[in-house]
């Protein structure tokens, strides 16, 4: 299908009927899949930038689903010229461009937008006028106008917008090094690092002062050989961050409070890192069972052990304090959405719940692997927040070498279902 600027012009009647259709069709899907599928929220990606189309949207929306599906619509306002070309140079490297020259890509971008503009109606007096829940993000951020915003869902999505940026960053997840307790096959508890947990804590604070350097020579390289526009023959990829200025960020680690976290982050010198505990970081509560074995459990709370097995993610562990994995994910969401706010580098030095947890956000997985997740020790895991999703690295320490070899075929999948934590 043609995908050039003529596309997108309304004059050209046969292509506005395929785009309606098309727009139409797919949000005939998402009503599908909220009204008679398993769904319960739904996400309309699309221009919309008319009134005419927000109308019909709204007409559709009502007709099949009625007063009771809530809508906020989203507008995102780009009016920062960086911002702008940041964009661009992104669409370029989409696949509407792919193998196109630059600078005729580049053209017909700029011929496209030009159409959108001409025909583009803010969303504002009219949905005012008739009740209709929006938010606009104004230059991802800098400013947000909410309007009618109601109910719990809608709050979330304003405040998770109003912590997201796309600034480039890495964030780093690992469990602490090995404790006592782990050696003994005790779970919970407050124990020391063993000797191999203090050799892993120490390699890996080389080894993220090693990455962090590397990545900084990977920016520079990428400002150096970015410009704007392309010139002919120019086969750089486009770099979607481009910014005048090169800034040096800083690089937060954040452990848990349990002494096996708060001696894993212990080598890194103040002055380079910003060093801080977090109780959000803290493993999962075992309650009663706290400081026991596996084979002790099983023994002494078989019924307990078995109703966990049958239902890790909903159960709670008995007694005092006592957790069950949804206490932990509401738990972390603060955590989480500092980690999408924040322009700098983390590393946090957690456990294999809240890490679990924390995988599972960034890279999109269902929540009922959540609890089963494969999170061993002595793993590290690298992630770069991107445009399009989070790149994702893996990284095992090799006691021989003392250092971490990447794992390039690395796939989170669900591990053993004995795992108590």
């Amino acid at each position: 299908m043609d995908q050039s600027a003529d596309f997108f012009d309304p004059q050209n009647q046969r292509a506005a009927q395929l785009r309606e259709q098309c727009a139409m069709e797919t949000l005939d899907d998402l009503l599908d899949y909220i009204l008679k599928g398993s769904g319960s929220v739904g996400i309309f990606d699309a221009t919309n930038s008319t009134l005419a189309r927000r109308k019909q949207i709204m007409e559709r929306i009502r007709r099949r689903a009625g007063p009771e599906l809530n809508v906020l619509f989203v507008e995102s306002v780009c009016r920062d010229q960086n911002l702008l070309e940041s964009n661009m140079r992104l669409k370029l490297s989409g696949p509407d461009y792919a193998d196109k020259d630059p600078i005729a890509a580049l053209a017909d971008f700029r011929k496209r937008v030009a159409i959108y503009e001409k025909n583009y109606i803010p969303i504002g007096d009219y949905e005012e006028d008739n009740n209709m829940p929006y938010v606009k993000m104004v230059d991802v951020g800098r400013k947000m106008i909410s309007h009618q915003v109601k109910g719990f869902l809608a709050g979330q999505a304003v405040y998770y917008l109003l912590n997201f940026n796309l600034a480039p960053r890495m964030i780093w997840i690992t469990r602490h090094g090995e404790s006592e307790d782990n050696v003994a096959g005790k779970i919970g508890g407050d124990s020391h690092l063993s000797e191999s947990g203090r050799k892993y804590a120490r390699a890996m604070t080389r080894f993220i002062g090693n990455q962090r350097k590397e990545w900084a020579v990977r920016q520079a390289d990428k400002m150096a050989n970015t410009h704007f526009p392309p010139v002919a023959g120019d086969d750089t990829p486009p770099n979607p961050h481009y910014s005048q200025e090169l800034e040096q960020n800083n690089f937060c680690v954040w452990t848990s409070m349990l002494k096996r976290g708060v001696q894993t982050g212990s080598y890194f010198c103040d002055e380079d890192f910003e060093v801080k505990q977090m109780r959000m970081l803290d493993e999962l509560n075992a309650g009663i069972m706290e400081g026991l074995t596996y084979d002790e459990i099983r023994t002494k709370y078989a019924d307990e052990y078995l109703r966990r097995r049958r239902d890790k993610l909903a159960y709670r562990y008995p007694g005092p304090g006592g957790e069950g994995y949804l206490d932990v994910i509401n738990r972390i969401r603060p955590v989480i959405v500092e980690l999408e706010r924040m322009t700098d580098h983390c590393l946090l030095v957690t456990h294999r719940s809240v890490a679990r947890v924390l995988l599972a956000y960034f890279q999109g997985l269902k929540r009922e692997d959540v609890a089963d997740l494969d999170c061993p020790l002595g793993m590290l895991y690298q992630l770069e927040p991107k445009p399009y999703g989070v790149e994702f690295k893996a990284w095992r320490y090799n006691p021989a070498t003392d250092d971490f070899d990447y794992l390039p075929d690395y796939k989170l999948r669900r591990g053993p279902t004995m795992q108590l934590n």
